[in-house]
């Protein structure tokens, strides 16, 4: 991809990469992933002790509320943390803000595997818990967007897809690794062992992430096409707020669609969907979870190499509308006989169609915009959206159910979040755009 600047000048070739170098790069992109995702379903999972330990109000209904109430808040401030971070790492570049998000997120994975329960130190107990979401989801806000940049970036021409789609298979990964931690503790430990300390040790042992994974960071280039940008510039690219809505709303736009038709909900709340609708053991859940971080672990690489062949937004349409139909007869066939054995099939057939779905997210997103602007513009639009469709979906969905005492909520969600996914990419010119000409990549000084 040749990349072009306002001043007309063609940026010199990059030097050719090394092997080691490469893979020095993508380990460094995913790891801050996986501890984001890791995070992020072991709340998940473990949403109803966490609400005994720091949000016992006498009332089920309201505490898990509360503990949703919570992990949506933290995803409120995803698009503040993303816009400036984001903004940060395509002046300062992907090296230096990966470095930085990675100490971050794992002081407040710390956090929250040390704060003392509501018994201990009262009010005081919910407020760290919220302070842990709210950093966590601050450096969040700008990971996924300069990881993603980074591995697109590293990546050969007609790879880019694959490679971003490491970056989902970092989320695999903690979908492994976490369902199956929550897994053996839900099976070795009493239920008394689990709510006094067993929760936590996930995530002390995800904070162990830290560290290594800053000293990773530390260790790769800055991304070729940065330094490459930067080289011809002279100076860091600098583009405000206003200026980029305005040239690149269009592709922001596809972007936020491209994300609405998310796997958030379905990894995140279908545990607790489990234990509290269907009244089956949590264990059950985390089982199916964990064979499904295992498919995923294969299935998105094969959508990211699929999209390098066939184009990206060509297959968007076809598999998204594959997952608006299977929503509502998957749930409807749980509901209907809800045992261990049907959760299990619903979870793989959702898996298979997920894993093709979101495994080419990233590069998807990172097509839409320039190197100058790239990091900002996955950030404010991934963020947004996780936000509305991932962050809120949880407490959206648990609070609809209560209302309305329908167990097909859930189904009906994630089919209108689908449906808003196909207006928003298929109304957006960007998309059209990248329909006809799927290996189109932006020129840096040009509009989208």
């Amino acid at each position: 991809m040749q990349t072009v600047l306002n001043t007309g000048a063609p940026l010199a070739a990059a030097p050719p990469l090394s092997n080691s170098q490469v893979r020095r790069a993508v380990l460094a992109s995913v790891i801050g992933n996986g501890l984001e995702w890791f995070d992020f379903l072991i709340y998940g999972y473990f949403a109803k002790t966490i609400a005994h330990v720091f949000f016992p109000v006498g009332n089920n209904f309201l505490s898990i509320t509360l503990t949703l109430a919570t992990f949506a808040i933290g995803f409120v401030v995803r698009p503040l943390g993303g816009i400036a971070i984001g903004a940060w790492a395509d002046r300062h570049g992907r090296h230096k803000t990966l470095s930085l998000l990675i100490l971050l997120m794992a002081a407040s994975t710390l956090l929250m595997g040390l704060t003392p329960g509501y018994a201990s130190i009262g009010i005081a107990a919910p407020l760290l818990v919220l302070f842990a979401r709210v950093l966590q989801d601050l450096s969040v806000g700008g990971e996924f967007a300069t990881a993603a940049a980074m591995l697109t970036e590293y990546a050969p021409p007609g790879r880019k897809m694959f490679f971003g789609s490491f970056k989902m298979t970092s989320q695999a990964v903690a979908l492994l690794l976490s369902s199956s931690c929550g897994y053996l503790l839900t099976t070795n430990l009493s239920g008394e062992a689990l709510a006094s300390w067993g929760w936590r040790v996930p995530f002390l042992l995800g904070a162990l992430v830290g560290p290594v994974g800053f000293y990773i960071r530390h260790k790769v280039s800055e991304s070729p096409e940065f330094v490459q940008l930067r080289q011809q510039l002279a100076h860091a690219p600098r583009q405000s707020l206003r200026t980029f809505l305005r040239e690149r709303g269009d592709a922001a736009l596809c972007a936020m669609g491209v994300m609405t038709a998310t796997n958030y909900l379905w990894h995140s709340y279908m545990p607790l969907f489990v234990e509290r609708q269907l009244h089956l053991p949590l264990k059950n859940a985390l089982f199916g979870t964990a064979i499904s971080g295992l498919i995923s672990i294969v299935g998105y690489p094969l959508a990211g190499k699929l999209a390098d062949r066939f184009g990206a937004y060509r297959l968007f349409f076809p598999i998204t509308i594959v997952w608006i139909c299977a929503a509502w007869p998957l749930f409807s066939w749980v509901l209907a006989a809800p045992t261990p054995e049907r959760v299990f099939a619903a979870q793989m057939i959702a898996t298979v169609v997920l894993s093709l779905m979101s495994g080419a997210h990233p590069g998807m997103l990172t097509q839409l915009f320039p190197t100058a602007t790239r990091s900002m513009g996955v950030a404010l639009s991934y963020n947004i959206a996780v936000t509305l469709f991932g962050g809120l979906a949880p407490l959206t969905v648990s609070t609809l159910i209560g209302v309305s005492g329908s167990r097909m909520v859930p189904a009906w969600y994630l089919m209108f979040a689908g449906v808003v996914s196909l207006l928003l990419v298929g109304l957006s010119a960007s998309g059209r755009r990248l329909c006809r000409e799927p290996n189109l990549w932006p020129k840096d000084g040009a509009h989208s």
